[in-house]
């Protein structure tokens, strides 16, 4: 079983490098593309909070999944990794229940 896989990196989606205080970042992926003459590909992105925050960049697809450690989406006032719970779990009463 592999240790680790490759993060898909999609257009349009945030991606957070996973860091603690100042270092922390997100970036939003703008566009990949494919060099024409030697076929690698980049990753244009924009600073969207933290040290990236109104930052443009370009960097090689692989510089971009070692940097971004998990996807991102904004749950009002905070930065969630996507596929996290946003709310709670309901508690449950049996003993409440009406019949």
């Amino acid at each position: 079983m592999s240790k680790l896989t490759h993060l898909p990196i999609t257009p349009g989606r945030y991606y957070s490098n996973g860091s603690y205080g100042r270092p922390w970042g997100v970036r939003q992926v703008v566009a990949i593309t494919r060099d024409a003459d030697n076929g690698e590909e980049s990753v244009d992105f924009k600073g969207i909070a933290g040290t990236c925050r109104r930052k443009r960049g370009r960097c090689g697809l692989a510089e971009f999944r070692s940097w971004a450690r998990y996807e991102v989406a904004l749950n009002e006032n905070s930065w969630q990794r996507v596929g996290e719970a946003v709310e709670p779990p309901a508690e449950h009463d049996a003993g409440s229940a009406a019949e």
